[in-house]
């Protein structure tokens, strides 16, 4: 009978799984076991959420979350490059325009990749990396902001609507090649989306007309974002 060899890592220890079921639960990914990368990657999947907390059973990303891993990366010196993945049908613009503004001024080098869907307030985060993708098959919906009931106290107007919209248009096209005025006419298209106004872009249409730098996967984000860090590229 041979004698089974003590196990050297940490991973059955109760204090370690724990922290490991809490980090799957609460930000959707877990450092692999004997490997630690010294890029960060953030998820923002489903609908991103701000100050109104949305029913348990819609898929979300929090921005309360987002925002403390965004100062870790800038703080810790382990970590060199941010790679952020998107997959998500938009949500609060507040909370979505606060990650691109912090996403857009980290003084580490961060790529950008759109898997599936990077829809409505998800093109500022998405154009705020130095560096983005779309997977081929990806799609972007631009569209105007719409916003229901009370806002910061009082009833919404058209002149708080149309700054909202300034906020948004003025960061994507000060992150991106795109115009403001092909920007502005994308966002208020008629006949592509049923019963409503804005433009779908799909993967390479995306790049055409300038909102995206490059059609690719995951292979191509995290070169870029190897080359990036090698050239020790820093922000002032």
């Amino acid at each position: 009978m041979t004698e089974e060899a003590p196990r050297t890592d940490q991973q059955d220890k109760p204090g370690n799984q724990e922290e490991i079921a809490e980090n799957i639960r609460e930000f959707g990914q877990v450092e692999v076991p004997g490997f630690r990368s010294d890029i960060h990657c953030l998820n923002i999947v489903g609908q991103i959420e701000g100050h109104m907390v949305l029913p348990a059973n819609n898929k979300t990303t929090k921005y309360e979350h987002v925002i403390p891993q965004l100062v870790a990366v800038e703080e810790n010196p382990d970590i060199r490059g941010l790679l952020i993945i998107l997959n998500t049908v938009g949500g609060d613009v507040e909370a979505g325009l606060a990650m691109a503004e912090m996403i857009a001024s980290l003084s580490k080098p961060s790529v950008a990749i759109v898997l599936g869907g990077g829809h409505s307030i998800g093109v500022p985060v998405a154009v705020a990396a130095d560096y983005s993708f779309i997977a081929q098959t990806a799609t972007m919906t631009i569209h105007p902001i719409r916003l229901t009931g009370l806002v910061i106290g009082g009833p919404q107007t058209f002149e708080y609507l149309e700054k909202m919209q300034d906020r948004v248009v003025h960061f994507v096209t000060s992150h991106s090649q795109i115009s403001e005025q092909k920007f502005r006419e994308l966002m208020f298209r008629t006949g592509d989306l049923a019963r409503d106004i804005g433009t779908v872009l799909v993967g390479k249409d995306a790049v055409d007309v300038g909102m995206i730098d490059e059609v690719g996967g995951i292979r191509h984000a995290v070169a870029m974002l190897r080359q990036l860090m090698e050239e020790g590229k820093m922000k002032h």
